[in-house]
């Protein structure tokens, strides 16, 4: 798609007032959107743990089970919804405003379930299927990764 066609649809959007637009010609798409209400949020704070202190060693024959089923932590049931970019994780759009999402929440795929700030730019990050929100793996103001699990739902 043309450079010159997107610019003219970003000024037809500035212009129309509307949020959101998507055009698709052939096999490309693009789709652009503004946030109409822009949303502050607050530097998160960050808070030291002082580091856990080892475990005294025992001596059994069962000890080596309990290590290994302890070393590999019991994976969440239900579909995971990733995160689609490295950046700071936001359960809701401003400082005090109820989450968009807490557990135990049905959601239809298409809902907006959390905020992902990358390079100062919020991205609505939407459930990619419909369901019940079992957990959520990510603490508020939490860094995450690129394909880091951010939510089950079932």
């Amino acid at each position: 798609m043309d450079i010159r066609k997107v610019k003219k649809l970003i000024e037809l959007l500035k212009e129309s007032g509307i949020s959101e637009i998507e055009i698709s010609e052939g096999e490309e798409s693009v789709r652009i959107s503004q946030q109409q209400n822009p949303v502050m949020l607050a530097n998160p704070q960050v808070t030291h743990f002082a580091a856990p202190q080892a475990a005294p060693v025992v001596n059994t024959a069962s000890a080596p089970a309990a290590a290994a089923q302890a070393a590999e932590p019991e994976a969440p049931k239900g579909h995971q919804v990733k995160s689609p970019m490295v950046g700071t994780f936001y359960r809701a759009s401003a400082p005090g405003s109820p989450p968009f999402v807490n557990v135990g929440d049905s959601v239809k795929a298409g809902d907006v379930i959390c905020i992902i700030e990358a390079m100062k730019m919020l991205n609505q990050i939407e459930a990619d299927q419909a369901g019940k929100v079992t957990a959520i793996l990510v603490e508020n103001g939490q860094p995450v990764e690129f394909g880091q699990p951010l939510f089950i739902i079932e």
